[in-house]
C-alpha cells in the first residue's frame, strides 16, 4: 500500500483539533493547516458570516472543495472542523488520502470548554448555557459514527504527543 503523507485531525468542536495539529505538526517537522481558516482566506469571509448570509449547506459545499483540494499535499496535518467528516463523501475522502485521528471527549468536557471560549460558534451561537450540554450530546451521537471510523482514536483530554506520535508510526501506511 503506498505512503499516505496527511494525517487529518477530526472531532467536536471544541476538542483541539487545532491546537493539537500545530503540536503534531511542529512535531514531525511538517506543515499545518487548518481547514476553518484556509476556507476563510480562500472565500474573504469568516466562517460565521458565510453561515449567517448562505447558510450550511452552502459552507459544506466550499468545506467540501477546499478539502478535496489538499488531497495530494504531502507532509501535512490538517485540523478540520467538527462537522467535515460527516458531510458528503469527506471522510471516505480522508480515510483514502491519509490517516485520520479522532480527538475524543465526553460531552461534559467539550461543554466546558465550549462555555470558556471565547470564540462564535454557528452551530452553538444561539444554545442557552443551560442547554449546550443536551445539545453536545444529540449533536455527537448524530456524528460519531462518522468519527469513530478514524484510524486512530485518543482521548483528547491530556493528550501526549509522543504517545501520538507512536501511534502514528505504528500505522503501516504512514
Amino acid at each position: 500500500m503506498s505512503k499516505k503523507h496527511i494525517i487529518y485531525i477530526i472531532g467536536f468542536m471544541g476538542s483541539g483539533k487545532s491546537t493539537a495539529g500545530k503540536k503534531l505538526a511542529a512535531s514531525m517537522g511538517w506543515n499545518f493547516i487548518d481547514l476553518d481558516r484556509k476556507i476563510e482566506e480562500i472565500e474573504g469571509i469568516a466562517i460565521p458570516d458565510i453561515f449567517s448570509r448562505d447558510g450550511e449547506e452552502h459552507f459544506r459545499m466550499i468545506e467540501a472543495r477546499v478539502l478535496k483540494s489538499m488531497g495530494s499535499l504531502t507532509d501535512t496535518v490538517i485540523s478540520t472542523g467538527g462537522g467535515a467528516p460527516c458531510h458528503g463523501d469527506n471522510m471516505d475522502f480522508m480515510l483514502k488520502t491519509g490517516l485520520t485521528i479522532y480527538l475524543k471527549l465526553t460531552p461534559g468536557q467539550l461543554a466546558t470548554r465550549l462555555l470558556e471560549s471565547s470564540g462564535e460558534r454557528p452551530l452553538i451561537k444561539n444554545v442557552p448555557d443551560d442547554e449546550l450540554r443536551g445539545f453536545i450530546e444529540k449533536k455527537l451521537a448524530q456524528r460519531e459514527k462518522w468519527y469513530n471510523m478514524a484510524g486512530v482514536i485518543v482521548e483528547g483530554i491530556n493528550l501526549d504527543m509522543s504517545l501520538l506520535r507512536s501511534l502514528i508510526h505504528s500505522n503501516r501506511e504512514i
